[in-house]
């Protein structure tokens, strides 16, 4: 696939969703973002979702390049997981960016253990 511009973690679907302007740039512009089949499940599969909120991520995910778990992207986590201690769902998050050589933007502090592994982009919030 290409055309994607850049990958996303959850953590920035999520403040995406919540309108927080640290991503909001992110969503004023027409870039194609890709994602992990992960960070769709990590959204819709919490417990107790309402209708609604199902409505508003899938909206949301149809603005997405939702890239499946394949055989390349399976073995790049392997990898990534040999060498660092980062949680299984994030390996494969990161695999999937590294996958297409594109970066991953994340506000999750704990990918800075994928430095030199991976291209990762770490994001702050704004604190008031």
């Amino acid at each position: 696939m290409s055309g994607i511009d850049f990958f996303i973690d959850t953590n920035v679907l999520i403040y995406i969703l919540e309108e927080r302007p640290e991503v909001m740039k992110i969503t004023k512009h027409s870039f194609l973002r890709g994602i992990s089949v992960i960070s769709e499940i990590e959204l819709l599969g919490k417990k107790n979702i309402s209708q609604n909120e199902i409505d508003v991520i899938r909206s949301l995910l149809n603005d997405c390049a939702i890239i499946a778990l394949n055989e390349n992207i399976k073995e790049i986590a392997i990898s990534i997981k040999q060498k660092t201690s980062i949680k299984t769902a994030d390996a494969i998050v990161a695999a999937t960016a590294k996958s297409f050589n594109l970066p991953l933007l994340t506000f999750d502090k704990d990918f800075k253990k994928l430095e030199g592994v991976v291209e990762v982009v770490i994001l702050d919030l704004i604190t008031d």
